[in-house]
């Protein structure tokens, strides 16, 4: 937020630290393991490692998992299935909060050789982001630098050689107090070069993340939706269901504007919810994020860091020994 003082971090995110978010992933995540395990190991040490106390610290929002043609919003709901294959690329994306501010990052893993130069276009598409971005530049100019990055790479998989394309219609996003897009007045860090003049802005912070795909570079909604969070301008309607008023009032104590999933419901012994939850989102009280997809057979790729804009030096947040 602008002119908003530096928030003192938790050791969890300093760069020295031995237990991290990060690396308690990398311990998580095994083939073949069942997504849903790997989900609830990574969210438990998140919690663990900032002493989770109700909206004050802990989860900033439910741990994407998505796999291959899907770039976001993927977490499991109860009852998923799938498990984690040797030919998966897989992109863990991380949110920890403390006192509201949300750090936002995100790798991509893949198991299987063929995708490395997919892995390595976009980690070095983020990298550029984070060196071009800073007080009073435009965001038009470090999309227009992102996307010739990410495009200076190619992948060849089974004698084809395939083109690491960015998705168009996804990009990174400033970060607010409680709102991980920034609220009201959220800014967008586009992954193609566009004319959009608005500038960074000292105080800021950024979430700098670009994705990098082998299909058609545009995603499109898909998919069973796991993801949601009430709407910071969300409307002051009367609720007919009494399931939805009880709902709400959860979602209000737990979240407040904070995304959460439908695991997240389950762990609180919600039951039953759906029909009051689905009036929810009717209402606009509530808004759904449903996976983002691109073209199946298609491979995508995610990196992403959060960086905060202060008077005299660019910090990269989440940035540590181990990514």
């Amino acid at each position: 937020m602008p002119g908003a003082p530096h928030p003192k971090r938790s050791v969890i995110l300093n760069e020295k630290s031995s237990t991290t978010p990060w690396k308690l992933t990398l311990a998580s995540v095994e083939r073949p393991k069942s997504i849903d395990k790997s989900d609830n190991l990574i969210e438990d040490g998140v919690r663990a490692c900032v002493e989770e106390n109700g909206l004050e610290s802990g989860v900033g929002f439910p741990t994407g998992l998505s796999l291959n043609h899907c770039a976001a919003h993927y977490t499991p709901n109860a009852g998923d299935t799938k498990v984690l294959q040797d030919g998966d690329v897989l992109k863990v994306d991380i949110g920890v909060q403390v006192k509201g501010r949300i750090c936002d990052s995100a790798f991509t893993l893949s198991f299987d050789h063929r995708y490395e130069k997919l892995l390595e276009a976009v980690k070095a598409a983020t990298n550029t982001g984070i060196r071009e971005a800073g007080i009073d530049v435009r965001l038009g100019e470090i999309a227009g630098a992102i996307q010739e990055t990410m495009e200076s790479y190619e992948v060849e998989i089974d004698g084809k050689v395939l083109p690491v394309k960015p998705i168009e219609n996804l990009s990174g996003h400033t970060i607010g107090l409680y709102s991980i897009h920034g609220g009201k007045v959220g800014k967008s860090v586009m992954l193609v070069k566009n004319e959009d003049q608005t500038k960074m802005e000292e105080g800021e912070y950024f979430a700098i993340e670009t994705f990098g795909s082998t299909g058609r570079g545009r995603v499109v909604e898909e998919g069973e939706v796991s993801h949601y969070a009430k709407r910071g301008d969300a409307p002051k309607v009367p609720l007919r269901l009494t399931t939805a008023k009880s709902l709400l009032r959860t979602i209000d104590k737990n979240f407040g504007t904070l995304p959460w999933c439908r695991r997240y419901l389950d762990r609180l012994g919600e039951t039953r919810y759906l029909l009051a939850l689905n009036n929810l989102v009717q209402q606009g009280i509530v808004q759904d994020y449903p996976p983002l997809c691109d073209v199946r057979g298609s491979m995508t790729a995610q990196f992403e860091h959060t960086i905060l804009l202060r008077p005299t030096v660019k910090e990269v947040v989440s940035r540590g020994d181990d990514y």
